[in-house]
């Protein structure tokens, strides 16, 4: 059940706009890659990089640490990999938010592997609370408390990512 709303919409496109302007300030010189984490970052992405004020090429990759529960299984599982050779090239990735950080991790150093010039994290959302894993964040959107939030892409079970704000989500209680 959706407890309270915690992002407004208006408060969303504003922290997109802001990071937008910095990355853009980021990217002279470089030959950018923006890599969207799936399925969760797709609203958060596609706004991003509509606002960039360069040309620059973007890819996709999905890994999965949560299913259908509000917790993290610690098991990171990658579905969908990158198409575009990244050899050489300065990487941002795109991510929802950044919970425990094993998933990010994970993708990171997958991506790592394959010899790009840089790698860069850029999030939406950061719950440090929930950190098990350090990661450096780049560009950070804003940090939140331990909330299991929906929306703007988040989602719990597939559901509630196409709310154009961001909720805080109570699960019922099975068999409700």
């Amino acid at each position: 059940m959706l407890k309270d709303r915690l992002i407004a919409a208006e408060k969303i496109g504003q922290i997109v706009s802001t990071l937008a302007d910095e990355i853009d300030a980021d990217l002279e010189g470089r030959d950018p890659v923006f890599i969207c984490v799936l399925k969760g970052a797709v609203y958060f992405f596609t706004a991003l990089t509509q606002k960039l004020h360069r040309d620059v090429v973007v890819d996709f990759i999905q890994a999965s640490s949560y299913g259908a529960t509000t917790e993290s299984s610690g098991t990171v599982t990658l579905i969908k990999d990158v198409t575009v050779d990244i050899a050489g090239k300065d990487v941002y990735v795109v991510e929802d938010i950044v919970d425990t950080g094993l998933t990010l991790a994970d993708v990171v150093a997958l991506l790592k592997a394959r010899h790009p010039r840089t790698v860069q994290v850029v999030a939406l959302l950061s719950k440090p609370s929930r950190r098990k894993v350090e990661i450096p964040l780049d560009f950070l959107g804003l940090e939140i408390e331990d909330h299991f939030v929906v929306g703007y892409g988040l989602d719990f079970a597939e559901r509630f990512r196409n709310l154009p704000e961001i909720w805080d989500l109570v699960p019922e209680p099975e068999g409700t």
